[in-house]
């Protein structure tokens, strides 16, 4: 196999509650992670220079050892000491520094497809085990599943088994957002483990919006408004559009709305339009 191109999916968080401050730096968290289906486009071929070459069509993407996709293929280059090289080919679609994951989701990607390139034949644990290394949400995209939760650094992935499929409505004002920085502005209350992760869950199940948008939360919200105080209007405005929550993804800027159907969230696409260029309409993957 000379060739592959595969789909790279965003994802949201629909619930994100920080536990504490770790010893490395890090945080541990529970969340809940949603895939969904605003995908980026990657494409492998193998070379016979021993190199790695990356291109892409973003202009604010790295192509060198900065890149998680070059860290990923550098990796298990040296791991299993080959020879061959690799060109890799990202088109972006899902926005760049938005707290969609799509650098993560690259990596994870590329990860799946370094597996059948090379022939390695790693597992799923030891895909997971190189996820790990490169980044926080890296392995959530390797579980074929729409939903997950996640523990620790965020990492820690346990796939969840529903068929529900939500839709929603996603901003990305041109704004840039780096996740180190918010974490690093973050002013962290001492808490306790919450259930209500579990219990949103449970009423995702059973297609309950009123009681799932009650529970949606995201404790880096306050910090990424304190850091652009405008995203404030926007969640305000989205929310006079009637949708059932709104709620900043991850680290942001994304700010996205929980609503009833796809006419629904065409409705608002429509007028958010007027004054965003870059408004998206998505459904859980």
């Amino acid at each position: 196999m000379k060739k592959i191109l595969l789909k790279s999916p965003a994802k949201v968080n629909l619930y994100l509650k920080i536990i504490n401050r770790r010893p490395d730096g890090f945080h541990n968290l529970v969340t809940i992670f949603e895939r969904i289906n605003l995908f980026d486009s990657i494409e492998l071929k193998a070379i016979k220079e021993n190199k790695i070459r990356i291109y892409c069509d973003h202009k604010d993407v790295p192509t060198g050892p900065k890149n998680l996709v070059y860290k990923v293929a550098q990796k298990l280059k040296d791991d299993f000491r080959l020879s061959q090289g690799v060109e890799i080919r990202i088109v972006k679609r899902i926005p760049v520094a938005a707290g969609m994951a799509g650098g993560s989701s690259n990596a994870a990607t590329v990860i799946l497809g370094l597996n059948r390139l090379w022939n390695l034949k790693l597992s799923q644990a030891k895909m997971v085990a190189y996820a790990s290394k490169i980044g926080s949400d890296v392995a959530f995209f390797l579980y074929d599943t729409s939903w997950a939760l996640g523990t620790q650094r965020g990492e820690k992935i346990r796939p969840l088994k529903s068929s529900q499929k939500l839709w929603h409505v996603l901003v990305i004002p041109r704004i840039k957002l780096y996740a180190k920085d918010v974490y690093g502005r973050l002013k962290l209350q001492l808490t306790k483990k919450s259930d209500d992760a579990n219990i949103l869950l449970q009423h995702l199940k059973k297609n309950r919006l009123d009681a799932v948008s009650a529970l949606m939360t995201n404790d880096l919200e306050s910090t990424v408004m304190e850091i652009h105080p405008q995203l404030k209007w926007l969640k305000m405005r989205m929310e006079q559009l009637k949708c059932f929550k709104v709620l900043v993804s991850g680290s942001g800027p994304c700010v996205y709305g929980l609503v009833s159907s796809r006419t629904e969230a065409l409705r608002i696409r429509k007028i958010l339009n007027q004054k965003y260029s870059r408004v998206f309409v998505a459904q859980t993957f």
